[in-house]
């Protein structure tokens, strides 16, 4: 459809304190402020996602095989399957640096970098390929990059190397890991509300005057579209306020029995499986209105103190678990993956003019070794999505073996799509030139 308007800049809807982008309609032209030539100002932007879990996968259910419709998955894979068309699997990718110290550590700081990690207890890595991309197209947005996390930082040191390198995987500098953000009411706040405007009050209430007048303005298919976007800020917004009232264990089991301080205001989930889907939810709010193009979403550590109650997995810690190919392994494995394909699934229920907004993403999924038996000679790397057009998906990439098998050159390949061409990155100066 041609559009007849062109505006250079978003539309917002307002409230008292709140300020709401838009997402993509076709009765408003509202993004390509930076968009590059190639790329007309009336398209939705190219969105990145980094999504982590640690630990590894069951080494024999990581696995895919064929072409399109025809790709099959092995059983970690198998939430995937609805949206195999737009998967790209990749094998034979290493970090050469993360060889070296053989322990989760050592494989998990430089995972979006490649740079070499400074041991003996001191911090310094490489600025990771999100932050990177932050640096450079981030100030198109109202939030550069958003760094969400389901398990918080670990501070001590393990053989040498500090454990903060297994609690992240963006870093905005080689000394600075990114902030990293666990409450999903303060992920919200960050994507909705004012700095001086913090509180209880409904992102919606707040800015529903503003909302109507704008709706008149639409056409009956952008009515709908806004309409089902509030519904789904109103959704996220009721999950945040009721989470943290079931009470199931994240983590390690504490020594009392009973509290020995006030409880948590609500608003803190609990269990890992509500804390997950509504970091999730966040994610594609926050591309959906284009409040930010970057997001970096940790599931957990690497060497992770996580249990799994709602999967009736609570009998051992996630990393104590990796340490097997249990059915128990297994099931905990879907259930990250599950993650992925539920995101997928949102992004791609989102329609932008011809394509969706999974064809105008990129999420990247990864861990730092293959297995919990600290194999990082191959590492794990899914990609979803099509990068507006660029990226063909149905694919089955297989580098072992080849000279040019480093993660930095797929982190060059793929930044290239959102018009960041740097000569090197990490240990690399060559791209991924399938990808």
């Amino acid at each position: 459809m041609k559009l007849t308007h062109q505006f250079s800049r978003r539309r917002f809807i307002r409230g008292l304190g709140v300020t709401m982008a838009l997402p993509w309609m076709e009765s408003r032209s509202v993004w390509g402020d930076e968009t590059p030539a190639s790329r007309p100002a009336s398209e939705a932007p190219v969105r990145f996602a980094a999504l982590f879990s640690g630990n590894g996968f069951h080494s024999r259910e990581w696995w895919a095989k064929g072409e399109g419709e025809n790709m099959e998955l092995g059983q970690v894979l198998s939430p995937l399957h609805p949206h195999r068309k737009k998967l790209t699997f990749i094998r034979g990718l290493y970090n050469e640096e993360a060889l070296k110290g053989n322990i989760h550590s050592s494989q998990t700081g430089n995972l979006l970098s490649g740079a070499p990690l400074a041991s003996g207890g001191e911090i310094k890595s490489g600025t990771s390929v999100d932050q990177m991309l932050a640096q450079h197209i981030g100030r198109s947005t109202r939030v550069p990059s958003l760094v969400l996390g389901c398990e918080k930082s670990n501070p001590s040191v393990h053989k040498n190397y500090s454990m903060l390198y297994s609690s992240h995987i963006s870093w905005s500098s080689p000394t600075t890991p990114t902030p990293l953000e666990l409450y999903p009411a303060l992920a919200f706040d960050r994507l909705f509300k004012d700095e001086a405007a913090r509180g209880d009050k409904s992102v919606l209430d707040a800015v529903l005057e503003d909302a109507k007048d704008f709706r008149r303005q639409l056409s009956g298919r952008d009515q709908q579209k806004l309409d089902e976007y509030l519904d789904s800020v109103r959704e996220v917004e009721q999950r945040i306020a009721g989470a943290g009232k079931r009470g199931e264990l994240q983590g390690w089991r504490p020594a009392l029995e009973k509290p020995n301080i006030p409880r948590p205001a609500d608003g803190i989930p609990q269990d890992i499986a509500e804390h997950m889907r509504i970091m999730a939810d966040i994610l594609v709010l926050a591309f959906q209105t284009d409040t930010t193009r970057l997001c970096t979403l940790k599931l957990n550590n690497d060497h992770s103190a996580l249990r799994f109650p709602n999967l009736g997995v609570d009998y051992m810690i996630h990393h104590l678990l990796s340490h097997s190919d249990t059915a128990d392994w297994l099931k905990v494995n879907q259930f990250f993956i599950q993650q992925l394909g539920y995101i997928a699934g949102k992004l791609d229920a989102v329609q932008e003019g011809e394509r969706t907004a999974l064809d105008n993403t990129v999420l990247l999924y990864c861990s730092s070794m293959l297995t919990g038996s600290h194999d990082a000679t191959q590492l794990p790397v899914v990609l979803l999505g099509g990068a507006g057009g660029q990226l063909k998906g149905g694919r089955v990439l297989d580098y072992s073996g080849k000279s040019n098998r480093k993660m930095c050159s797929l982190y060059l390949a793929l930044m290239n799509k959102y018009g960041v061409r740097l000569p090197g990155f990490g240990d690399s100066t060559e791209r991924l030139e399938e990808v």
